[in-house]
């Protein structure tokens, strides 16, 4: 299989003059989305499909993930207005041949929801987010919960909390995310308790994926497709709390707990040697900062020597040293990418890789500037207002890599050998003139999915997360998140991101830590191309879910689920058909 696109398609500036015309007949109508070409237009260039559920719109849109290396000119996408138009929406689909892919932020990089190289002349894209985005907060309960339909954002989802004294302890830095997507992938932040810090009920410092207390799915009754609601006791409901798209949710109820405040300091003048020094070393290392305040991210710009270290920590008083922020996304400089970035990402892309030592450099000194410019090296407020710093204006990477699952008293030695070797490969492939990875390294670390964090009756933990738990390991209490970003369309990146990962599942691989996908990020790599190894996609992968983990928690009986929910494979592509089975 290939990711690449390779099937005839019309082309963008096709595409956009088509849609141009259809886009201003129907501004007035309200909901007009970019380069939308409703169904009966005569510019539409895909077959219509047959006998489509009145009452839903359906348009030809333009469809591109983060990184914008999944792209199509025209996918046909819906927008359904409640669960029952789901119902309704899929059981045509069943009758008729098509796929429903539900379809969120598109902030990822798997081939989850559409796949390069396969047709999409029989499927169908359903856009959670302008109808299905509804919360509700629910905060005198125990636990107190938050109701939401899937299109609805953690920044809605959280700012709705807020309001009622409660928060999240552990988010993705990006809040455009539909919440659906972040369980799909367990989406998961930089957060674990400092040494000593006692647990607070109803929060988790796992994924989002262990919060989840009730979902509502449209499965398989055995006459047609319906919605059923899975509370956290029902043994069904772990493989869908991290599905990877295998299903599709209508709603999901979520615990939540107590909100609090919070102390972000940014430092950028720690050699990465005593930043990722080995366990015990002295000074101002990785393994300190997860001591004395538990929440810690490093981002490594390449060719430099000095991390862009934030380290949060719990603070209810603001300290006198800290600017006091009140919303998100408080690094503008990191948001908003300076035109002399773009300018090297440009020469980069156009072939001129032997610049990208210039690129990181340039990447850090924006960084320190700004970070001066804006006061922000040390700013205090609400936990989400700290947590969430990415937006959709932020520059768009690649990335490779992956959570290695270890003990505590790990984290030095897992995060020191894998700086260790990057810095020598990246240097061997610069004495050879090469340049294949220019983006940062980011290092990160979080809890696993404790049963324990959750404040019902459960099941178990969700079965094919990363954050999963090893029942065979139960010192194992940490997943460090090592990623890669680099410029999409860099000579030699893939073949780099596939050495990276398989000496990663090589060192990562035994009594000490085990290796595992991020899901919504690069893995599988193949000499060329992501999610093309055969090997790992069909054996390596699902062999980790399967290690330490009883027969009926693993991902053959996930799997199991997936197929029983939906045996005509409504909510399946091409690569999970593959992946997936």
């Amino acid at each position: 299989m290939t990711i690449r696109d390779r099937s005839p398609r019309l082309s963008r500036r096709g595409f956009l003059a088509a849609g141009a015309g259809a886009v201003a007949a129907t501004a007035v109508a309200g909901w007009t989305p970019a380069y939308a070409i409703p169904l009966g237009s005569p510019e539409a260039t895909l077959p219509a499909p047959p006998s489509f559920p009145d009452g839903i719109v359906l348009e030809q849109q333009a469809y591109q993930n983060w990184s914008k290396e999944i792209m199509f000119d025209s996918v046909w996408t819906c927008v359904p207005r409640n669960a029952d138009d789901v119902v309704r929406l899929v059981n045509w689909a069943h009758q008729n041949g098509y796929t429903i892919r539900p379809r969120g932020a598109m902030h990822g990089w798997t081939p989850l929801t559409v796949v390069n190289g396969a047709p999409v002349d029989r499927v169908i894209l359903a856009d959670t987010m302008v109808h299905l985005n509804g919360v509700n907060v629910h905060p005198g309960g125990d636990p107190a919960t938050v109701t939401a339909g899937p299109g609805a954002t953690l920044d809605a989802i959280t700012s709705a909390l807020q309001e009622h004294g409660l928060g999240l302890a552990n988010l993705p830095a990006p809040g455009v995310l539909s919440i659906a997507g972040s369980l799909a992938v367990n989406a998961h932040g930089a957060a674990l308790p400092a040494d000593g810090e006692a647990p607070v009920a109803g929060h988790t410092f796992g994924s989002l994926s262990n919060l989840v207390t009730e979902l509502t799915a449209v499965v398989w009754d055995g006459n047609a497709y319906s919605l059923r609601t899975f509370n956290r006791a029902d043994p069904d409901i772990t493989p869908l709390l991290t599905n990877l798209g295998r299903t599709f949710l209508t709603s999901v109820t979520l615990q939540a707990g107590p909100n609090y405040r919070m102390r972000c300091v940014s430092t950028t003048d720690v050699d990465w040697r005593e930043l990722f020094a080995p366990a015990g070393a002295p000074g101002r290392t990785f393994e300190s900062h997860i001591r004395e305040s538990g929440r810690a991210e490093a981002i490594w710009y390449p060719f430099t020597d000095k991390p862009w270290m934030k380290v949060w920590s719990v603070a209810p008083e603001k300290p006198a040293s800290s600017r006091e922020v009140t919303g998100p996304y408080n690094y503008p400089f990191s948001d908003n990418v300076p035109e002399s970035v773009t300018d090297i990402i440009g020469r980069i892309t156009a072939g001129n890789t032997q610049i990208a030592p210039a690129f990181g450099q340039t990447y850090y000194g924006v960084t320190v500037a700004g970070l001066a410019a804006t006061n922000s090296s040390d700013i205090w407020g609400w936990s989400k207002d700290l947590q969430f710093y990415i937006k959709a204006t932020t520059l768009r990477l690649t990335e490779g890599g992956g959570a290695v699952l270890t003990n505590r008293a790990n984290i030095a030695t897992v995060i020191h050998d894998f700086a260790q070797w990057f810095h020598e490969r990246i240097e061997h492939y610069r004495a050879l003139g090469e340049y294949p990875l220019n983006g940062p390294v980011e290092i990160r670390c979080c809890g696993l999915d404790r049963d324990e964090d959750v404040r019902v009756p459960s099941a178990g933990p969700p079965t094919i997360a990363s954050t999963r738990p090893r029942p065979d390991h139960p010192e194992w209490d940490t997943a460090i998140w090592l990623n890669v970003l680099g410029v999409p369309g860099t000579p030699g990146m893939f073949a780099f991101y596939r050495e990276m990962e398989q000496w990663m599942r090589s060192r990562y691989n035994g009594s000490d830590s085990t290796f595992r996908p991020e899901w919504s990020k690069g893995w599988a790599f193949g000499p060329e191309w992501p999610y093309t190894d055969t090997a790992i996609i069909t054996q390596g992968l699902p062999d980790t879910y399967r290690e330490g983990v009883p027969s009926d928690e693993n991902w053959d009986s996930a799997r199991a689920v997936y197929n029983r929910l939906d045996p005509h494979r409504v909510f399946s592509n091409t690569f999970m058909d593959q992946l997936l089975p």
